[in-house]
């Protein structure tokens, strides 16, 4: 006999137990139909189990397929450690919120210039950069485990942290002697 391809054989399986316990015969009446095409009315509910088995290896079979190719090998599905000069998470809020803080001042301290036309603020500002490049420098090279082949970047770092407390140091300066000059003025 031909298997029956239709899916509803399963199903309709499980009508066969309450029609024998009603006294009805131990066949299906629902039509069944081959790939071909022909009808199969009348199989057992035997003859439909063993179909409906059939079907549910098979699509076991797909399934586990289907999800070997879809789900990483396992050495992708593996946690990479952290080399131990990882920084943490809350050293790395620190230095974010940092160069955040230090973007906002410089942001504040060129509007500041800009509403009281003391263009001294601005050069605050630009006294600030080179501090920030230093940051900048110390993120990247924390970001890439401190990598020797980056080391050069402590060496700017540490450059643009002087230059940057310099140019800050002045233009502190300058903004101090501006107020000092307005004072004597009035």
């Amino acid at each position: 006999m031909t298997p029956c391809m239709s899916l509803r054989c399963c199903r309709s399986s499980l009508a066969g137990p309450v029609r024998a316990r009603q006294g009805g015969n131990a066949t299906h009446s629902l039509a069944h139909t081959t790939s071909s095409g022909a009808s199969t009315s009348g199989r057992s509910r035997e003859q439909c189990q063993a179909t409906s088995d059939r079907w549910v290896v098979q699509g076991g079979v797909v399934v586990a397929a289907a999800a070997l190719l879809l789900i990483p090998s396992s050495s992708a599905l593996a946690m990479e450690v952290e080399p131990s000069n990882a920084l943490s998470l809350p050293t790395w809020a620190i230095h974010v919120s940092s160069v955040v803080e230090w973007v906002t001042a410089m942001g504040l301290f060129w509007k500041y210039a800009e509403v009281t036309g003391n263009q001294r603020w601005k050069g605050m500002t630009w006294g600030m950069l080179p501090s920030l490049g230093s940051a900048m420098c110390a993120c990247t090279w924390h970001f890439f485990y401190n990598a020797p082949s980056l080391e050069f970047l402590v060496a700017v770092q540490a450059a643009l942290t002087v230059v940057g407390n310099a140019t800050c140091g002045i233009a502190a300066y300058r903004v101090y002697d501006g107020a000092v000059k307005e004072k004597q003025a009035s």
